[in-house]
């Protein structure tokens, strides 16, 4: 399931806005993409207010992989821009389904993860170093085909032949490249995570999976490892190389039903999130690689995880 070894960058069409959160700034694209101009956004967007606002900039982004658009929404730190720190680097999250992960940059109809607000309020406590992070959007009704890696035939519509085993190539080819080559990352696995929830959490395991070596930071939220019959629970008994923190939270009442099930008789989400715990523990990951959340009550929705986002960014890139 590895990838070449050899990373490149496609030509890529790259539109972009700039968002500067205190002071209006310059819209524009640092030099490295083959197309750039700037956008207006499709709805307003309120951004937040303040002389320590992060900075966003949102990416009209073309696959040569799924031969389709979206947009890329990078969050940047405080200060990012300044001069003084133009020499410094920072590390780099890759979040799926970037429509619902800021509050600066709402998607009518998606709820949020209130990414932007938690990883401010990380780093002004000190319990996490300034950090970048990417929002990809998904494909919208193409998105179970982009994400899934295995067939699905128990949704609407069934996808008994989804595209997801390319997502990896999208990510690793074209979208890595291009962020680190157009802001100042830290590109070792080490300081290079991504996370997702739901198919977008089966689809960042796959990733990790099929891509050693490339992202050291894991963040998987109530992953629907329950396609085509936990098929992926079956494939990771095979892998060696796992990243070197790995989050997994999951609800016991991911269903929603009520009253919520007791603890002790876990739905099947939960019975995979602890199977894929199980399973690295067997390969050899000690459990200061691994941190498991269990949240009794929680359900499958961005409140849950965004309740839970907190203590995995800060097990995943906590000072040492």
């Amino acid at each position: 399931m590895r990838l070449p070894q050899h990373v490149f960058a496609p030509r890529l069409v790259v539109r972009t806005l700039t968002i500067c959160a205190a002071i209006a700034c310059a819209a524009g694209l640092e030099a490295g993409t083959a197309s750039a101009q700037t956008l207006l956004p499709p709805t307003p967007m309120p951004v937040p207010h303040g002389p320590d606002s992060a900075v966003f900039r949102v990416h009209r982004f073309v696959s040569g992989v799924f031969e389709n658009a979206r947009y890329l929404r990078v969050y940047l730190p405080s200060g990012y821009d300044l001069p003084e720190n133009e020499d410094r680097r920072y590390p780099v999250l890759y979040m799926n389904d970037g429509q619902e992960m800021f509050d600066a940059m709402p998607e009518r109809g998606h709820g949020s993860w209130h990414a932007d607000k938690i990883v401010a309020a990380l780093v002004d406590r000190g319990i996490i170093a300034p950090m970048i992070v990417v929002g990809i959007d998904n494909a919208g009704v193409q998105r179970a085909h982009e994400y899934l890696p295995y067939p699905v035939l128990n949704i609407n519509p069934p996808e008994p032949s989804p595209a997801g085993r390319r997502y990896g190539e999208f990510l690793v080819r074209e979208v890595l490249p291009f962020i680190n080559m157009t802001y100042r990352t830290m590109p070792d696995p080490s300081h290079t995570g991504i996370g997702g929830a739901s198919f977008g959490g089966l689809s960042a395991a796959f990733v990790i999976m099929s891509n050693p070596g490339v992202f050291g930071r894991v963040l998987i939220e109530s992953p629907s490892f329950y396609a085509d019959n936990e098929h992926i629970l079956r494939d990771m008994r095979y892998v060696s190389e796992w990243p070197e923190r790995v989050y997994l939270g999951v609800g016991t009442n991911e269903g929603g039903k009520s009253p919520c099930p007791a603890r002790d008789h876990p739905d099947r989400m939960t019975r995979d999130v602890l199977d894929f715990a199980s399973t690295l523990r067997a390969a050899g990951v000690d459990s200061s690689r691994v941190k498991v959340v269990v949240t009794s009550c929680a359900m499958h929705n961005e409140d849950a995880w965004a309740t839970r986002l907190p203590d995995a960014l800060t097990f995943l890139f906590g000072s040492e």
